[in-house]
């Protein structure tokens, strides 16, 4: 398999609720006018708590300072698993499952932090650009490692960078868990009918808190999904082997999951028809930590 080190240099950034009304012209430039702007890479996810955007340098530039933004210090790189040629995937698990003990877990004893972005189509891993050297130095021996440059896959080697291996892994703190009722859906939209459905987008994001059932999407998983909250206060960024902690056990019992980071909290998306197995899983964890 290979991991793409892709072209973006990403800024971790929050909007406070009562201050999306501050953010609605360059969110909305940035969702739907993308001829208008040179952002090639950008996320909105929204939580009880604020909203979470992860954008690149150039969509970072249409954010005004403002007592409702706090940003992220580091500058972030976000890595693709590549097999065969195609965005990873499989008919069995999908989601972080499928790199847990192959990204995740690796980065994690090495002290990286990562912040998680799973889509319909593929995973997002987004490490610190400063952990780059730690980065290759411990994943390569498992993929051959290519950093995009202008549109050509370049191949990067332990030995074209620092390396930072470290020693001693830490024993992560185990976070509590929330499992909130809700049912999710996952789709994909085809951007060629976002200008079709503007309207209706901006509604959702903006004024509604209901999702339009007839909406037009290009693909559905076709079945529900419910949600595990990790953190029982903001996570920060800092602390290290937080999404090991849920994808590992997740992929020893071959459970897919959608796994999304934001500015305070982790969120895991689970199967529905999983979610007993899950929450016994994770009880257990929490009772008895050093089994995990």
């Amino acid at each position: 398999m290979d991991l793409h080190i892709l072209d973006h240099r990403l800024r971790v950034t929050s909007i406070s609720k009562n201050g999306l009304v501050n953010f609605t012209h360059p969110l909305i430039k940035l969702l739907f006018l993308r001829n208008r702007t040179r952002c090639k890479f950008f996320s909105l996810t929204e939580t009880p708590e604020n909203y979470t955007v992860v954008l690149d340098e150039e969509g970072f530039k249409e954010l005004q300072p403002s007592e409702h933004l706090q940003v992220e210090s580091s500058t972030w790189l976000p890595l693709n698993v590549v097999s065969n040629g195609n965005a990873s995937s499989s008919s069995q698990a999908v989601g972080v499952t499928k790199i847990a003990k192959s990204v995740i877990a690796p980065l994690a004893q090495q002290h990286v932090s990562v912040f998680m972005l799973s889509t319909y189509q593929t995973d997002y891993i987004l490490v610190r650009e400063k952990d780059m050297s730690v980065v290759i130095s411990t994943l390569e021996e498992e993929f051959s490692i290519y950093k995009e440059v202008g549109g050509e896959s370049v191949p990067v080697h332990s030995q074209d960078v620092f390396n930072g291996l470290q020693k001693n892994a830490i024993q992560p703190t185990v976070h509590p868990v929330l499992i909130p009722q809700n049912q999710f859906c996952v789709m994909s939209l085809d951007p060629d009918t976002l200008p079709s459905i503007a309207t209706t987008l901006i509604d959702v994001l903006f004024y509604s808190s209901r999702f339009p059932a007839d909406l037009l999407f290009t693909s559905s998983s076709g079945e529900l999904w419910r949600m595990v909250r990790i953190g029982g206060h903001p996570l920060g960024f800092d602390e290290c082997g937080i999404v090991a902690q849920i994808s590992q056990p997740l992929a020893d019992s071959d459970i897919s999951a959608y796994y999304i980071s934001t500015f305070s909290f982790d969120h895991a998306l689970v199967p529905e028809e999983d979610i007993v197995s899950v929450t016994d899983m994770l009880q257990h964890q929490r009772k008895d930590p050093a089994t995990s």
